[in-house]
This record gives structure tokens, sequence and C-alpha cells, in this order.
């Protein structure tokens, strides 16, 4: 939902594939998409289980830890032909593990994977809703990766007791998954975009942190937008890191703002003025 609350700020035509109960949260939910201008016509509405519920948890460093509330309406997404319409016409398939930690949810994830044409698969990894069978299933089907670094180093420990550069783990998850482009988010260091043997670093715009709950989601959503409109990579990177920083220096994961916005923010924040562009051997 974050990803597709900051695509439409950029315009993109976004729209939600889940479930929520019939219950006064699953109301609210909906009557938050349609205030954004995001269409529920694929917002499934579930007579028995209730809307799922997240306690976000803040820790040292700004660090999130989850509870992260099971068997609730989008445990529970329905295969539906018209969902498989859409995400067969789309420029891109937005996507995330802890969708899979049920059958049903998984099943009808597995089903919209064989209909996509270009597929992002947002890695979220929290315990204990996932498993190395089904991750590496969704890493051999994406064609673009995101995660930050502590999931790119849990993974990376799947077949090697010792972690060596970024760069190394990146070419070996790579070469293993057969996927075209990884991007590596690293907080306040800003992120890498691998794309072939070319990796692109992004410093972070310097900002005071008031919550980075949805700011990973922010950044995929920016990146994703410039893609969508051929944009450079540099073009992409920059409003990525730029919207990332923004939605942390604010409360929630979806503060109200407009793009116009969004560039003032990049011309008044510092950052480094480095960006490196290096090539993999």
């Amino acid at each position: 939902m974050n990803v597709a609350y900051h695509l439409h700020k950029f315009g993109i035509d976004s729209r939600m594939i889940s479930r929520v109960g019939d219950d006064l949260l699953g109301e609210k939910l909906l009557n938050q998409l349609n205030e954004w201008e995001i269409p529920t016509a694929n917002c499934q509405i579930d007579e028995t289980y209730q809307t799922g519920k997240v306690e976000a948890i803040a820790g040292e460093n700004n660090e999130m830890s989850y509870i992260i509330h099971s068997n609730v309406a989008w445990d529970h997404i329905q295969a539906e032909e018209e969902c498989e319409t859409l995400v067969s016409k789309a420029d891109a398939f937005v996507f995330g593990s802890l969708v899979t930690r049920n059958e049903t949810s998984r099943n009808t994830l597995y089903k919209l994977l064989e209909k996509a044409s270009y597929k992002v698969f947002d890695v979220n990894l929290r315990p204990p809703f996932y498993s190395k069978e089904v991750l590496e299933y969704l890493l051999e089907k994406c064609n673009l990766l995101k995660l930050n670094s502590s999931e790119l180093e849990m993974i990376f420990s799947w077949y090697s007791n010792t972690y060596i550069s970024e760069g190394d783990c990146i070419n070996y998850i790579q070469n293993r998954f057969q996927i075209a482009e990884i991007i590596v988010t690293k907080g306040s260091e800003g992120a890498t975009y691998y794309i072939g043997n070319n990796a692109y670093f992004f410093p972070a715009f310097e900002v005071t942190v008031k919550d980075t709950v949805g700011s990973g989601d922010s950044f995929l959503a920016a990146f994703l937008a410039k893609k969508i409109q051929h944009e450079s990579t540099e073009t992409g990177m920059l409003y990525a890191t730029a919207l990332g920083a923004f939605v942390a220096s604010h409360e929630g994961a979806c503060p109200p703002y407009q793009v116009g916005e969004l560039d003032e923010f990049m011309k008044n924040t510092e950052r480094q003025t480095i960006q490196e562009h290096t090539t993999i051997t």
C-alpha cells in the first residue's frame, strides 16, 4: 500500500491486490485508499477473517521491529481472473515475501507471478514468517530485487559462512538466481543499484529521522516511477534516496506531499556530492 501511495504521487496508475476484513478497520483502509484515489476494486473483503494488524516498535538507531498478527484477511487473498488480467497488463508487479506465510495468499502470488512481465521483489524478512525454500523460489522469479544490507547478509549466509564485500555478494546472488537488477538500501549510508556488471552508489540526504516506517517503500516507489517514465538511472536513484529521506523525516509511512515539495527538499537538503559508478568483475 505504501508503494502504491507514492507511485500515485508521481502520476503512476497504481492498483492494490489485497484483502481486508468486513470490519471497521477494513472500512477505514478502503476509505483511505479512496481518498488517495487508489482504486479498491481488487481489495477483497473477507467475511471470516479480520483486517490485518501490525505493531511497529522503534529500537536503537531507529531500527524497527514488528509484531505481525497472523491468520488475518490478507493471509487469504483469493486468485481471481480479473487480478491476473490486471497484472499481465501492468508495467511492473510489486510483491513482498511476507504474504507467502499462508498457503492461500502464497498460491495466489505464485499464479500472478506467472502473468507478470516485470516482477519487483521487495524482500521483507519478518521472523518467523519466511523460509529459505520460498525465498529462493521468489528470487528465481524476480527481475528487480530490492533489499537492505542485513537482508543481503542473511540471504548470502545460506551459501557461505564468510561475508565478503557487498559487490561480491551481489554478484553471487545475481548469477545464482539470474536477477538482472538489485538495489541495496543502507539507511543513512545511501543505496547502491546493481545492473549487469555495473554498480551505481548514491549517498543519502541528511535529515533528522522521525520515523523510518515506510522509508524503504517510498524509495522503491520513486525509483520505479522514474523507471516507468523512462528517466535515467541517475534520476531514479536521486529521487529514490530523496523520497526515502523525506519520508523518514516525517511521521508515518505516507505523509502528505506533492512532487514539487520533494524537488524543493532536494534543493535545500545537504548530501554528499560523490556519486560512484563502478564495474564489477
